[in-house]
């Protein structure tokens, strides 16, 4: 199984400009919940980096602009999706905006893990 991490953001240097200006400056009206988790203002959180290193999972990070392109669908974001012989959600914005920190999203990306 691979788990799609898709964040609510666009890809390319200007849009990745413009994202760390948002979250440099006005960091709480920052709408990727996602990339907030999971990166700090400049790079990955070395925490996750260990974690997705270490996972039985394939993952798969993408920007909204690359998943629509790649798959034609559009999604509510950020999400994370699991595919196997479909493309179904996994974790959705509403339990994405519901963790409090890193952690929540490691449990709930373990509980994944352990349902197989």
């Amino acid at each position: 199984m691979k788990l799609i991490f898709i964040y609510n953001a666009d890809s390319g240097v200007l849009n990745t400009v413009k994202d760390i200006g948002h979250k440099l400056f006005s960091p709480d009206t920052y709408d990727c919940l996602l990339c907030s988790l999971t990166h700090g203002t400049f790079r990955e959180n070395p925490e996750w980096k260990t974690f997705r290193e270490h996972s039985t999972y394939e993952m798969v990070f993408m920007h909204r602009d690359e998943f629509e392109k790649n798959y034609a669908k559009k999604m509510e974001y950020p999400v994370i999706l699991k595919e196997t012989n479909t493309l179904d959600i996994a974790i959705s914005k509403e339990e994405l905006e519901s963790f409090k920190n890193l952690t929540g999203l490691i449990d709930a990306v373990q509980q994944l893990e352990k349902a197989g």
